[in-house]
């Protein structure tokens, strides 16, 4: 029997009570619609969240040999199933309502939520459920790194979180005034700072943002050779002392890096992932609701392709309060915002005069980290290796993945466009040309 999707209209006829049946998919917006009417939602089983209208399959990611051609799928996968439906909106739930911790603790971070999944263990690791993971590393403690070590710290998921910087002192220090804040924050996560990547061994995760910061009239691009260099080394290291991480590359540029990471560690592919297109999709959306006078929360968007030039945002797959965007915003609205959402880093740069953005880029990375030690299976735009999704192979750029606790678990399949799935493709292509260029590691 085919799933049913549940929209908003349903919720609004069912009387006061919806039944879902086993495989019936429930939509964040009706959801959110549900909770304000008192609907009473009964189940058999757990239903996923999914954009309205999407069928989608979900390929399996294929373990890469350093060097080989993938030898077979990295884990077991059941059939087919959507993308949860935080991959659209932020902060949307992506378990049922009444089996999230947060619904209980009163947690109100996306980022908890995230963080907080059936059986998730936030005790020392030896109760129920799974093992809490130990540690967390973020490779450069700029403004980046630090934000992202604090959502991380935040969360409270983590034993520890290290943060990593060659400048003696500055990860120490950030690390110990991070800490002092753990009593107003309410997590017991320990902080710990380091010049030396050796102390950073056993990482569970690891985030790298260590590299040069973007200055105005400078592209991603421009920062290659000089990125190339600390990206390569960085990864040297996390290749001898933390050879289980998964990691979360946020250097620039970014498709690029997120090659030379995979071709460094000598890693699966599975586990070596880029931080892009949660940030470009939560750039259009606060954009988008700006535009429309709505809340940011109630739009949804992908941004796929690269994190530059060639970021594709399918507007066929986007939503203003459940409604086609392109029935809300006009056809010059929206290739406005597709083209500020693809210059936003720049436009940030060029206001700050110096340095780049990195609130919403550490969160972003923050998201994605959380998502997989969760293990929620969760759905969202990243930086992967594709073998076959949308007839392309052999280049990381961004697609929807659904992340679990050792990295990306499969490739999610959307409807696209004929044009949109050519300007993927196109995208796919000169990420290729460009990883072409890059000198070995």
């Amino acid at each position: 029997m085919s799933a049913r999707i549940i929209g908003v209209g349903d919720v609004e006829r069912c009387g006061g009570r919806l039944v879902l049946q086993p495989g019936d998919l429930l939509t964040p917006l009706a959801r959110d619609r549900a909770n304000e009417l008192g609907v009473v939602i009964a189940t058999g089983e757990i239903a996923e969240t999914v954009l309205p209208g999407a069928a989608v399959s979900v390929r399996p990611t294929p373990v890469r040999p350093t060097g080989g051609r993938p030898t077979g799928p990295s884990s077991p996968t059941g059939p087919a199933d959507p993308p949860v439906g935080a991959l659209y909106r932020r902060g949307a739930p992506v378990v049922p309502e009444a089996l999230r911790p947060e619904v209980v603790a009163g947690l109100a971070s996306p980022l908890h939520r995230a963080a907080a999944a059936p059986g998730h263990d936030h005790g020392n690791g030896n109760g129920p459920g799974r093992r809490r993971p130990a540690r967390a590393t973020v490779v450069g403690a700029g403004h980046v790194g630090a934000t992202t070590a604090l959502h991380l710290a935040e969360a409270d998921v983590f034993d520890e979180v290290v943060l990593l910087d060659v400048v003696p002192g500055l990860a120490a220090g950030l690390a110990l005034d991070l800490w002092h804040s753990s009593a107003l924050s309410g997590f017991a996560t320990r902080l710990r700072g380091t010049a030396d990547i050796a102390e950073t061994a056993g990482s569970d995760y690891v985030v790298v943002t260590a590299g040069r910061a973007r200055q105005p009239g400078m592209s991603r691009t421009d920062l290659t050779e000089a990125n190339a260099a600390i990206v390569g080394g960085v990864c040297e290291g996390i290749r001898r002392h933390s050879p289980d991480a998964v990691v979360v590359v946020v250097t620039n540029p970014l498709d690029e890096m997120t090659h030379l990471a995979w071709r460094t560690t000598g890693f699966p592919a599975r586990r070596v992932i880029g931080m892009a297109g949660v940030l470009d999709a939560t750039r259009f959306c606060a954009l988008a609701a700006l535009a429309a006078g709505v809340r940011p929360d109630a739009v949804e968007a992908l941004a796929l392709g690269s994190h530059g030039d060639e970021m594709v945002v399918p507007l066929s797959t986007a939503r203003i309060d459940g409604r086609p965007i392109t029935e809300v915003l006009d056809g010059a609205t929206l290739a406005g915002l597709v083209t500020r959402t693809q210059k936003s880093g720049a436009e940030v740069v060029a206001l700050l005069e110096k340095g780049s953005a990195y609130y919403a880029p550490g969160m972003a990375a923050a998201r994605m980290v959380l998502a997989m030690a969760a293990d929620t299976g969760e759905v969202l735009p990243c930086c992967v290796m594709a073998e076959g999704a949308y007839g392309i192979s052999d280049v990381y750029l961004g697609l929807p993945a659904r992340l679990g606790r050792g990295g990306v678990a499969g490739i999610v399949e959307v409807p696209l466009t004929p044009a949109e799935l050519a300007e993927l493709r196109t995208a796919a292509d000169r990420i290729a040309e460009r990883v072409g260029a890059l000198q070995p590691a």
